[in-house]
């Protein structure tokens, strides 16, 4: 019987602890879970952790140029003869910047206008040891430029992919603005894909707000994998410093860079030897788009890698072996980068068919630029969009006057009448118009009667501006 009642009693025992802890639990959990709040907190508690493994990969770089200095008026005297020259005098330039460890064996990787004409490149390391650098290979087209010091085991920090990064990622960069070795600031993605930013010829910024000033140019940006994923470049600013938006080279291209300067002291760039604008809205309703993403190619260059695969003026390409097209610049960076031999397949709209067209990536043999302004139109109150235009033939004497290329044929516009829709839609004297709605045009007569059976306000014509060739929208609305 006793037995009984204690085992009755551990029975209880048991059940009511059982009971109040599911209680407790129950009363006690969070009405609602935060899991946005701890995803966030967690990366800032370890900003710390990514600072003291990327820092030691930061360098200090200070480089001295000699410069000519203008003439004051206290060296009149000595500049007049026998005793000087007007050439003024020599003094040394000093500038910082910043760089950072791309190998164990002293390579290191900053800005051209870091060392850009520079006498004398001094770089000082984490440990405050400090060596003299030369320059191993430099791309001014991105901004780019490898340095070598005479030292080993080096610090080297890791790479990471800049194609996977999202606007509003954290980011710290890092380097040394003002001389203010090793500094870190932190901020966030602002954008991805910034071109035309008219920095260099190649342009596919990263945009953010984090600090950068200058003597921040060659630093890291580093995201909070502690993985560098741009390399701080330049600044937008009214006032020489920082208000919010700076730029990196992202690292993915800097890397491809890199690797080509250490390796053939230059850049070997891609080519498939085509020129291209982008698409607007009126032109993707033209070519019978529903969405306004591609770029047309407005000019294939003869045996070029472009023109051996069938590629056509008129072509548009919307994807580039798989990644999508959306403007010029992207499409002349991923072309750029390719590798030389290697086949991508370019996804082209072409007459409303869709076809995928191998090409084989040369090496570019010359720069050439492959894009051209998007020239947008104005608005007219002329009825006729060819209102105020004349036109004549073009002969081989003119082409040549003009720097177009006589085979492409076309008219030449020699008169252009103030506040026509021409000139608001952008049209130049000695502008070549080679189509009209796709209809090619050879002469004048025929220029004539094209636009005759034309019945719309507004036109796609092909133009050849010194040899460059954009499509444009002629309106009189």
């Amino acid at each position: 019987m006793i037995k009984r009642k204690t085992a009755l009693i551990i029975v209880i025992f048991i059940t009511g602890f059982l009971l109040g802890g599911t209680f407790f639990y129950f009363v006690s959990k969070p009405k609602q879970s935060i899991p946005i709040y701890r995803d966030i907190v967690e990366p800032v508690k370890s900003f710390s952790e990514i600072v003291k493994a990327v820092s030691p990969s930061v360098v200090n770089i200070s480089t001295t140029r000699t410069v000519n200095k203008p003439p004051t008026l206290e060296d009149l005297f000595e500049m007049l003869p026998p005793f000087g020259n007007s050439q003024g005098k020599k003094w040394k330039e000093m500038s910082m910047g910043s760089g950072v460890v791309v190998s164990s064996d002293g390579y290191l990787l900053t800005n051209y206008h870091v060392v850009e004409q520079a006498d004398e490149i001094k770089v000082t390391l984490y440990n405050r040891r400090t060596f003299k650098a030369t320059v191993i290979g430099a791309d001014p087209k991105t901004d780019l430029a490898v340095i070598k010091i005479n030292a080993k085991d080096l610090p080297v920090a890791s790479w990471g992919d800049s194609d996977k990064l999202e606007v509003g990622d954290f980011v710290l960069a890092i380097g040394n603005p003002y001389g203010l070795t090793h500094t870190v600031t932190m901020g966030i993605i602002s954008a991805t894909g910034r071109a035309d930013v008219g920095i260099a010829d190649y342009e596919d910024f990263i945009q953010t707000d984090a600090a950068i000033n200058p003597g921040n140019s060659g630093g890291p940006l580093v995201n909070i994998k502690g993985e560098i994923i741009g390399i701080n470049t330049a600044i937008f600013s009214k006032t020489g410093g920082y208000q919010g938006i700076g730029f990196a080279v992202p690292s993915n291209m800097a890397r491809i860079i890199k690797d080509s300067l250490i390796k053939e002291g230059k850049v070997i760039r891609g080519w498939i030897g085509i020129m291209v604008q982008d698409l607007t809205a009126e032109l993707s309703e033209r070519f019978n788009l529903k969405e306004p993403y591609g770029v047309i190619i407005t000019d294939v260059t003869k045996q070029s890698p472009a023109y051996k695969a069938g590629l056509k003026r008129g072509d548009i390409i919307l994807e580039f072996d798989g990644k999508l097209v959306s403007e010029s610049a992207i499409l002349r960076n991923l072309v750029a980068q390719s590798k030389i031999g290697t086949v991508v397949n370019l996804k082209i709209w072409r007459n409303g068919e869709l076809f995928t067209i191998p090409v084989t990536v040369a090496q570019l043999p010359f720069e050439v630029s492959l894009e051209t302004k998007n020239y947008k139109k104005s608005q007219s109150v002329s009825e006729n969009p060819f209102k105020g235009l004349s036109v004549i033939d073009l002969d081989p004497s003119m082409a040549k006057q003009i720097g177009a290329d006589f085979e492409d044929r076309g008219v030449v516009v020699y008169r252009i009448e103030p506040g026509s829709p021409a000139e608001n839609s952008g049209l130049r004297k000695g502008d070549v118009i080679m189509e009209i709605e796709r209809q090619r045009i050879t002469n004048a007569s025929e220029f004539q009667r094209v636009i005759q059976k034309i019945t719309r306000t507004d036109v796609m014509v092909l133009i050849n501006r010194g040899g460059k060739k954009f499509y444009t929208i002629l309106s009189s609305s």
